[in-house]
């Protein structure tokens, strides 16, 4: 069994993998100020929990792929395979691992970790040239060449992030729940808001993604669209770009960067 570790700004997501099929996932919060025996712990009992895995946290576990927005995390779930997986292989992505991924930005360092994994599990799954939209704590678009290059993106306020301002800023408003209204003309405040978030992101979503096809490729239609991340669900019937949607995306890529550093070596 091979554990993934995708730990986001917002949201951690686990996966355990049983070759190249995901067999059980877990969604939790992240904080940043949990410790790496809190952190342990937290894994136990997630894991204890599924048939295929013994009361042992290490037990099963053949393998750990780890990827991390947050420093903080990383040094901590370095502490955890370290003192608990001491006889596991673990990778956790960050310079110098192998990707296979050719980044060609300006400052390759600046690029976070999920978003190279995110760009080699399209690869994978879908070749290119396609772009990648995250819905997460930020919703970022990345690029992929027809070669397999991360070639740029682009980077906007997440819908939690934006509906949370909208709350706090608004004299009159208030944080209200992510849920598709009745009509995109509200007859209440709440449904107005509602229908600004849903509507407004997903013209944000095909705007940019149609922009950043014509850039990509001669022939925008040959660019391959996928959608990933907690919030996607939210905007996938409304928009008319995303070919594919697929909430695994960055637990496959740590697959995938395991079976490159590890597996083949």
């Amino acid at each position: 069994m091979l554990l993934t570790i995708d730990v986001g700004n917002t949201h951690t997501v686990l996966g355990l993998f049983d070759g190249e099929e995901i067999v059980e996932h877990w969604r939790i919060s992240t904080d940043a100020r949990r410790t790496a025996d809190e952190l342990a712990v937290l894994l136990q009992g997630l894991m204890g929990m599924h048939p295929l895995l013994g009361d042992d946290l290490g037990d099963g576990i053949e393998g750990i792929s780890i990827c991390s927005t947050v420093p903080s995390v990383l040094h901590e779930l370095r502490e955890v395979t370290r003192r608990y997986y001491g006889d596991v292989p673990a990778v956790l992505v960050e310079p110098g691992v192998k990707t296979g991924v050719p980044i060609l930005m300006d400052n390759p360092k600046e690029v976070g970790a999920d978003r190279i994994i995110n760009a080699l599990a399209a690869v994978e799954l879908y070749g290119g040239p396609a772009v990648v939209v995250d819905f997460g704590t930020a919703t970022t678009f990345d690029a992929v060449s027809a070669r397999g290059e991360y070639v740029g993106g682009v980077i906007a306020p997440g819908i939690e992030i934006s509906v949370d301002a909208l709350g706090v800023k608004g004299a009159q408003l208030r944080k209200i729940e992510l849920a598709r209204p009745r009509s995109v003309i509200g007859k209440n405040t709440v449904e107005a808001m509602q229908s600004g978030i849903l509507y407004g992101f997903t013209g944000q979503v095909d705007g940019v993604v149609t922009r950043m096809a014509r850039e990509l490729a001669e022939d925008p239609d040959e660019v391959t669209v996928i959608a990933t991340g907690g919030l996607a669900p939210m905007v996938l019937g409304e928009s008319s770009v995303i070919d594919s949607h697929e909430p695994w995306l960055t637990l496959i890529g740590l697959r995938l960067v395991y079976e490159r550093n590890i597996a083949r070596s």
